[in-house]
């Protein structure tokens, strides 16, 4: 054994533990991205652990607390790529004019990623008032966990994790009204 080789932190041991939960919450991740994300889930979940890797200040009291990390990093691995991959085909403020009749589902995938950024950008200010509201929407919308996995993880009820949801819900729906362009009240 080598003595000057790095010691595995906790998150480590977590990472290797849960691979492939995680692998299917990467997997997940990208179905929800929309079809245009040419990432695998497998690029996308070491991408997530590289960024886990680089934060030695890290602790994570429970499981809950690991994949909700992961799931947040995972998130805004998938969001960067979608701003830049629009960025771009954007030509970098050229544009192009076609009348190709393929260019619809280019058009519908380019208004999914931005409902996609939107969402994410309104789970990110929700994540600063109340982060167990956004930890619950990291886990059950992003990840697909269902409301009984999440009540297990959070030893809590279902019932008190349905009532958390809707909370989530309304917080979230009322900030992207307000971002959403012409409803601006003043």
């Amino acid at each position: 054994m080598d003595p000057d080789a790095p010691v595995p932190s906790a998150s480590d041991h977590l990472f290797a533990a849960l691979y492939l939960e995680l692998h299917r919450l990467a997997e997940h991740h990208l179905r929800r991205g929309g079809g245009e994300i040419s990432l695998t889930p497998t690029t996308l979940l070491h991408e997530a652990y590289l960024g886990l890797a680089e934060r030695q200040d890290l602790a994570f009291p429970d499981r809950a607390s690991f994949l909700g990390y992961a799931a947040r990093a995972m998130r805004g691995l998938v969001i960067d790529y979608v701003r830049r991959s629009r960025a771009q085909k954007r030509g970098g403020g050229a544009f192009e004019i076609t009348l190709d009749a393929e260019a619809a589902p280019t058009r519908e995938a380019a208004r999914q990623s931005e409902e996609l950024t939107r969402l994410s950008d309104a789970v990110d200010e929700l994540g600063r008032l109340e982060p167990a509201l956004a930890e619950l929407v990291d886990l059950h919308f992003f990840c697909g966990y269902t409301f009984a996995e999440i009540a297990g993880m959070r030893a809590v009820s279902e019932r008190t994790v349905q009532r958390d949801w809707q909370k989530a819900r309304l917080l979230l729906h009322h900030a992207l009204l307000e971002d959403t362009p012409g409803s601006q009240q003043g």
